[in-house]
């Protein structure tokens, strides 16, 4: 049999490499391409306004390109408003909305995952294509179907009514956010959570049942363990836009006291004459979401360590 060895003997009795290595290299310069022109180039932009200055005639952003010329007076102030200002109660907000939208998520996305993991049978084809289903309509769209439900004569606000409860949904309710975020983003820790479940191995699950565990005791000492990577991933994976969010708030609040950080983010931007404090504040997130992408990422290595145990 012959074909293009994937390594060759050098006459000192070492073996290196052949172009195989080169080949799937070049395989992946296309796609790191893509992500060095439109992610590390806008990062460095957004940087650069950050650390920039101001016109003083039209009053918009002048980037400095170099950074021997960066300013880090904005970023100075807009962090001692984070940590002993008015910014300090919108990161400690934005920061309840999310712990809380994501608890709340996996209280309603893991029965359905588990459901259509371990007994949807027949159905489980369609009820993934019901579940996909919702990315079928704009993000926008769904929270105006929301503010329809919610309005002081919507079906929902009817509905509290008739108990004796009168709440107006749309008028700073924190609950009202949040659970426009469980809303918009459950769907996306359902399938993720899916996959992790449905791999499980069913042998560990019988094996605990032979042990004598009964359901619930196999559910909470092997599934839940077994699904933690899983959980780990569907987690990160709603947490880090809940936290960018701004457009949640403002189609089901629109008031100061439910504002997040995105929220102010697009005020500096687009409403003030001030965007290098929306583009410091941006950077302060994409730091917050860093620490909680590297705690994801050693969590996840040390999990496969101790499986690989």
């Amino acid at each position: 049999m012959t074909g293009a060895p994937t390594s060759v003997t050098t006459s000192d009795g070492s073996r290196r490499r052949g172009d195989r290595g080169t080949l799937w290299g070049l395989f992946a310069l296309p796609g790191t391409v893509w992500l060095l022109v439109l992610f590390v180039v806008p990062f460095y932009a957004l940087v650069c306004v950050a650390f920039g200055d101001i016109d003083p005639v039209f009053r918009n952003a002048v980037p400095a390109w170099n950074p021997l010329d960066w300013s880090f007076g904005t970023a100075g102030e807009v962090l001692g408003e984070i940590f002993g200002g008015s910014l300090r109660k919108v990161f400690l907000r934005t920061i309840s909305y999310v712990v809380c939208a994501v608890v709340l998520s996996f209280f309603v996305g893991y029965p359905v995952a588990y459901y259509l993991a371990r007994h949807a049978g027949r159905w489980r084809g369609l009820l993934l294509a019901l579940m996909v289903l919702p990315f079928w309509v704009n993000y926008l769209m769904r929270m105006l179907a929301w503010v329809n439900l919610l309005q002081v004569d919507g079906w929902v606000t009817r509905a509290f009514s008739v108990f004796g409860v009168q709440v107006n949904w749309l008028d700073g309710q924190p609950v009202t956010v949040v659970l426009g975020l469980v809303y918009g983003y459950v769907p996306f820790l359902v399938l993720p959570l899916y996959a992790a479940l449905e791999r499980l191995d069913g042998r560990l699950l019988e094996a605990a049942r032979d042990l004598g565990a009964g359901p619930g005791r196999t559910f909470r000492l092997v599934t839940i363990p077994l699904s933690r990577p899983g959980m780990l991933g569907a987690g990160v994976i709603i947490a880090l836009p809940m936290f960018g969010d701004y457009y949640t708030n403002d189609m089901l609040s629109r008031s100061p006291a439910t504002e997040m950080v995105g929220n102010q983010v697009d005020f500096y931007l687009n409403a003030t004459t001030q965007p290098q404090k929306g583009a410091v504040l941006v950077l302060v997130l994409s730091a917050l979401l860093v620490v909680l992408m590297s705690y994801y990422l050693v969590s996840t290595m040390r999990m496969q360590r101790e499986i690989r145990a």
